[in-house]
């Protein structure tokens, strides 16, 4: 009886030592472990919040090393369907790259949560500075020795909403010819438009096409665009729908039309995400109260609450924060 009594012992302590050594986590919960990842591929636009995003989270998982790679969202894309690259999180500055580079095959869902707007980025001793305004920016850009960039349409959202831009405003202004124009004469292009800032600080390009949230973190001067031109205002969207730009689509010769939208930042989890769990946790950031701040405070107008097209694919940690 006493060696039944102590083998039964022996058996609970074994038990025990057993549990406390997986790291069963006490109370409910996402459990990081010590060498844990979480891999964010995202717009170079979103650089400055998501690095708060991630002190914000690391926080509550300071274990997690947060990998945040920043590319044109298209490109991010493509590192996922073209060069088989696995992310726990895609944060697109264009929900449609989602849509149509990723949906169906590496996701069902995306997730808005942000807006944004253009603006024209330069600074104190860009050439006619001193005179460039909302109304004349295209006839300076035209003049001779003045130099502006943007990004790769087929790499960047903000390269395609550059062009997007550049015929609303021949239409806004009347000025027939003036997309043409612009796109003819000599001009820089990028992957992203954050590559594009250096080149603006040291004096290589005098104007940039670039979002107001990153003119405003970098406390640049810009040229302030009419809603009508500037894709931020939704209650223009039947005037932004008016212009298209034709890009690369998913197959090797395929071609798209990109229509004009007001802007919408996307977010999405893909189906082969690695760290499925933490992934969720950090998107609830975002979409949250606290991110929503972030964002603000980053100078981009947050959606209150974040809506999606597909709400019933949402997984189900996610749709009481989504409309």
């Amino acid at each position: 009886m006493k060696k039944e009594k102590n083998s039964i012992i022996s058996l609970v302590y074994l038990f025990l030592l057993c549990f406390a050594i997986s790291g069963v986590p006490a109370t409910p919960g996402v459990q990081a472990e010590q060498n844990e990842k979480l891999v964010i591929f995202h717009a170079g636009s979103l650089s400055v919040p998501l690095k708060d995003m991630t002190e914000a989270f690391k926080k509550k998982y300071p274990k997690v090393e947060v990998i945040r790679e920043s590319a044109g969202s298209r490109q991010c894309a493509r590192k996922i369907t073209e060069l088989n690259k696995q992310a726990d999180i895609m944060f697109s500055a264009d929900t449609s790259v989602i849509k149509t580079l990723l949906m169906p095959e590496y996701t069902q869902w995306s997730i808005n949560f942000a807006t944004n707007e253009m603006i024209i980025m330069y600074r104190n001793d860009s050439k006619y500075a001193d005179r460039i305004n909302g109304k004349n920016w295209g006839e300076i850009l035209l003049k001779d020795g003045v130099t502006y960039g943007h990004a790769d349409p087929n790499a960047d959202p903000c390269g395609y909403r550059s062009q997007l831009t550049w015929q609303l405003a021949e239409k806004y202004y009347k000025t027939p010819g003036l997309y043409s124009k612009l796109r003819a004469k000599s001009h820089i292009v990028r992957p992203k438009e954050t590559d594009l800032l250096a080149l603006l600080e040291s004096g290589q390009i005098d104007y940039l096409f670039i979002y107001k949230s990153v003119a405003e973190q970098h406390n640049a001067k810009f040229v302030v665009l009419p809603d009508e031109v500037n894709l931020k205002n939704e209650k223009y969207e039947s005037i932004y729908g008016t212009v298209s730009i034709d890009l690369t689509g998913k197959e090797p010769g395929e071609i798209i039309k990109q229509k004009g939208g007001s802007m919408v930042y996307g977010v999405t989890i893909p189906k082969n995400a690695p760290n499925y769990k933490l992934a969720l946790e950090y998107v609830k950031l975002v979409i949250g109260p606290e991110g929503q701040k972030i964002m603000a405070k980053n100078g981009q107008i947050p959606f209150n609450p974040a809506t999606s097209d597909e709400k019933d694919k949402l997984p189900a940690e996610l749709k009481a924060l989504v409309k």
